[in-house]
């Protein structure tokens, strides 16, 4: 059972639109279905919203301490509430996904993100789950940082929200515990649009 959902992100409005920002994205949209609202908390550094759930409180975080130190905020939380890595879900942009696209998995490397890699650091271990939202590679290496603060066009931005959407039609199952059954609908492909039907040919003229 999920009880922590941590959204990874830079504050400040400079950063609102940019592709690194996903995973606030993701919390946010988590936010507005729940009836939660995100305040400041200082103890947490970050902005953070206490759901009341029959089993437990259900805790959602953005941390406020840019990406790089996203873990101070994940393990302040964390630990003051007894929260095991297990319980965790942490959403963040992923280079290795086209927009559109997401996968959830526990556990694994960190691939370079700055967030998940301090995430680890400070909680001692790589053992939490992770909601990975494609945003897609700019294909070269050193482009990365560049293209990551950077806002999408619009078709980009618009598959990720569309693909966020989708997601929380999983979310019961997520703070359920119900991973496999999560996964498979987290996983499944978007209906493709069924083909126009070919105009009629005209009638031929009547002699």
């Amino acid at each position: 059972m999920l009880r922590l959902l941590v959204g990874l992100g830079n504050p400040g409005p400079e950063y609102d639109a940019t592709r690194h920002n996903a995973g606030f994205w993701w919390i946010d949209a988590v936010a507005r279905k729940l009836g939660a609202t995100l305040v400041a908390e200082r103890s947490y550094h970050g902005l953070v919203a206490r759901v009341n759930r029959p089993v437990g409180p259900l805790w959602l975080l953005e941390p406020q301490t840019y990406m790089n130190v996203s873990g101070k905020s994940v393990a302040a939380l964390a630990r003051f509430f007894k929260i095991a890595p297990g319980e965790i879900l942490v959403a963040h942009d992923e280079l290795d996904l086209p927009p559109g696209q997401l996968k959830l998995k526990l556990g694994g490397g960190h691939a370079g993100h700055n967030g998940l890699k301090d995430i680890v650091a400070q909680l001692g271990s790589a053992d939490f789950w992770r909601l990975r939202l494609g945003i897609g590679h700019p294909g070269v290496k050193a482009e990365v940082v560049n293209y990551v603060l950077r806002k999408p066009p619009p078709a980009e931005r618009d598959a990720i929200e569309q693909c966020i959407a989708r997601s929380l039609d999983a979310l019961d199952l997520l703070l359920t515990g119900e991973m496999d059954r999560a996964t498979m609908r987290l996983h499944a492909k978007p209906p493709r649009p069924k083909p126009a039907a070919p105009a009629a040919a005209p009638a031929p003229p009547q002699p």
